[in-house]
């Protein structure tokens, strides 16, 4: 079962994050892919690519696709060991949870910075990276 990481190419944050899944993911099951792909353009939903403000990381896995704290929370099982103790957090409303989500989304930029252009794979982690 294929499990991909959709994430903003240009955002520190999502960058740190994406480097402590791949250091998580010991089964490598997790592959990645920048939303400004072409990749992503052409396999995320319409509704869930705005391409004017990528402001959620997205996950396919399941053959479902999850954003914002679903994702999240989808990557904490994924991960599994100690990391399902937040799976507690679908105890909380989705619109509580994304609420929150959203918070840090849009101070991202400001808090963690931004660089100019997406990820580059190093050439061990190129397999892992789709597009």
């Amino acid at each position: 079962m294929q499990q991909i990481v959709f994430f903003d190419g240009v955002c520190q944050l999502c960058n740190r994050s994406v480097n402590f899944l791949i250091k998580q993911d010991q089964k490598s099951v997790l592959k990645f892919a920048s939303l400004q792909s072409t990749y992503a353009q052409k396999v995320v939903p319409k509704a869930l690519l705005n391409h004017e403000k990528l402001d959620s990381i997205i996950v396919y896995s399941d053959g479902e696709f999850y954003d914002q704290s679903t994702a999240v929370l989808k990557l904490c099982k994924i991960l599994g060991g100690l990391y399902t103790v937040f799976l507690i957090g679908y105890l909380l409303p989705r619109f509580i949870r994304d609420g929150l989500y959203s918070f840090i989304a849009n101070n991202r930029y400001r808090w963690f910075g931004k660089t100019e252009q997406c990820r580059v794979p190093t050439a061990e982690l190129k397999e892992r990276f789709l597009d």
